[in-house]
């Protein structure tokens, strides 16, 4: 009877448990309730702090305080570069990291220390707002709010007495409020002189430490400790008013202003030295000027010749003479490959008396370091005429001054104006058969030409052409082309392109005036410098 009676027991459960699920399911398909109501929907400003902290628990800040802009533009670039930035911000990491452990090291008998992984992870940090403040102050400050809630992989082996061990750190969180400064603001790229950066309150840092495999913060009251000590110890170093300062420009020599002009004069040099295995060398002189950004100067090339005659004459905007100097290179020139260095020297400004032109014989060097013996080789000489005009307080360039533009010139039209190109000069123009560069400039139909410069790579051809106009050319493109023609007869290929631009002339006419080197297409590594001036009546 007991047996019969379990069997009955387990039969009914089964068949009980069978009818309810399918009871069950029936109803809920098809018995569906009257009593729902569709739900109210109400707009977001109509709630109150505690409902909306309950529904968004992390507002961002250009949400709750409206000073703060939103940044969306610079998370989603920095989510691309991230791949990129992780790998140069570890390589820093570990070359600054490097020298400071080596010298720490031996206090504590450790033989060493070395990062067996070194990697930010996957997430990359995102700002949730930047606030930026105005001042009458020549500085730009931003206020951004970071938040970086990582997966890096930071693993350090320590070995010591035959023993090796290794610490992970894991599930890295920063949280923190930077305010960052650009001063002072300069009239030279990239527009200021120093970066400060500052933290305005005590930065959240929460992460995890693996020694052995065993989570290190697990261990009671070490949390806590950790955490306050990587509080205290950055603040000690960069909470506000205290400043990480890295400097970018010398603020000194940013701010200052022209204050004379250095005029050159590169007569000859003598006894040059034979740089080519056939035949004497192709000689050119290129004029730099320290402490400054503008592009140097060069002469024209004189082909097979140890004792060139130039007589050629350039200007130079000096801001700082006692500092600056001018410096002279000759090279031989080669229509494949490198140009040869054959010789330097250098002139500091402050030896000139000002206003005294100076003709100077100056010996040609392979440095300026006097303990290189090398310098004791004769290279030849070459002989400049330098004159530093100081400026007087009426000749002083103001800045407006700079990018003003002539008028036009008699008879222009009322309501259009005069187009001037000067082409300065090309660098690494190079042709297949020939290179006797020349400039073919075209617009509207009108076309311009400059002479022809015979077995040159860089040549120089400071030319000015006009073109009038009726109305200003604001969807209008400059066509430039450099081209070479053989100076044989009866060549197979008499001329070849050798590069060309198509400017398009509506900053020109907005801004007046735009002096750039362009890169040219159909070149492998030819740029042109190119000049142009908008010129109206008024």
């Amino acid at each position: 009877m007991g047996v019969i009676s379990t069997l009955l027991g387990f039969s009914g459960f089964g068949i009980g448990v069978s009818a309810g699920l399918v009871i069950g399911y029936y109803l809920f398909i098809y018995f569906q309730p009257t009593d729902v109501k569709d739900p109210v929907i109400r707009p977001l400003v109509e709630r109150d702090s505690e409902t909306l902290e309950r529904m968004l628990p992390e507002i961002p800040l250009w949400v709750k305080n409206p000073d703060f802009d939103r940044v969306d533009w610079l998370n989603k670039f920095i989510e691309y570069m991230w791949p990129y930035l992780d790998k140069a911000i570890c390589k820093t990491a570990k070359e600054i990291a490097k020298p400071i452990i080596a010298e720490q090291i031996p206090k504590f008998k450790i033989d060493s220390v070395e990062f067996e992984h070194l990697t930010l992870g996957s997430l990359p940090p995102t700002f949730q707002g930047m606030k930026v403040y105005v001042t009458d102050e020549k500085e730009l400050i931003m206020g951004p709010s970071l938040k970086w809630a990582g997966n890096p992989n930071v693993a350090i082996v320590a070995k010591s007495f035959g023993l090796k061990a290794t610490v992970q750190v894991v599930d890295l969180q920063v949280f923190a409020a930077p305010r960052i400064t650009l001063k002072p603001l300069v009239p030279s790229f990239p527009c200021f002189a120093k970066i400060c950066v500052s933290l305005m309150e005590k930065p959240h840092v929460d992460f995890g430490l693996r020694l052995f495999g065993a989570d290190l913060m697990s261990i009671p009251g070490l949390y806590r400790f950790v955490q306050e000590q990587i509080k205290d110890q950055v603040a000690n170093m960069y909470l506000w008013p205290r400043t990480l300062e890295v400097q970018i420009l010398d603020p000194s020599k940013a701010l200052k202003k022209p204050v004379g002009l250095l005029h050159i004069k590169v007569l000859r040099a003598m006894k040059l030295k034979k740089k080519d295995l056939l035949g004497a060398s192709d000689p050119y002189v290129k004029i730099k000027l320290t402490e400054s950004k503008l592009p140097s100067k060069k002469t024209t090339v004189k082909h097979k010749n140890l004792n060139p005659e130039w007589n050629e004459e350039f200007n130079m905007v000096i801001k700082d003479p006692e500092s600056q100097a001018v410096e002279l290179q000759v090279y031989d020139w080669e229509q494949v490959g490198k140009h040869d260095k054959m010789g330097m020297n250098v002139v500091p400004i402050k030896e000139l008396t000002p206003d005294e032109p100076k003709t100077m014989t100056l010996e040609l060097l392979k440095n300026m370091d006097p303990n290189d013996v090398q310098n004791e080789k004769s290279r030849g000489q070459i002989v400049v005429e330098l004159l530093y005009k100081p400026f007087k307080d009426e000749d002083m360039p103001t800045f407006e001054d700079a990018g003003a533009v002539p008028k036009a010139s008699e008879g222009t039209p009322p309501g259009g104006g005069e187009l001037v190109v000067r082409v300065h000069e090309a660098q690494d123009v190079e042709g297949k058969h020939h290179t006797n560069p020349y400039v073919r400039v075209l617009l509207k139909g009108e076309e311009r030409k400059t002479k022809h410069i015979k077995k040159n790579r860089d040549p120089r051809w400071d030319e000015e052409f006009k073109f009038t106009l009726e109305e200003p050319p604001t969807n209008d493109k400059l066509h430039v082309e450099v081209a070479s023609a053989s100076s044989r007869i009866g060549l197979l290929h008499p001329k070849e392109s050798l590069g060309y631009v198509d400017i398009p002339l509506g900053d020109v006419v907005h801004n007046r005036r735009i002096n750039e080197k362009y890169h040219l297409i159909d070149s492998r590594n030819g740029k042109i410098q190119i000049e142009l001036q908008w010129r109206t009546v008024s």
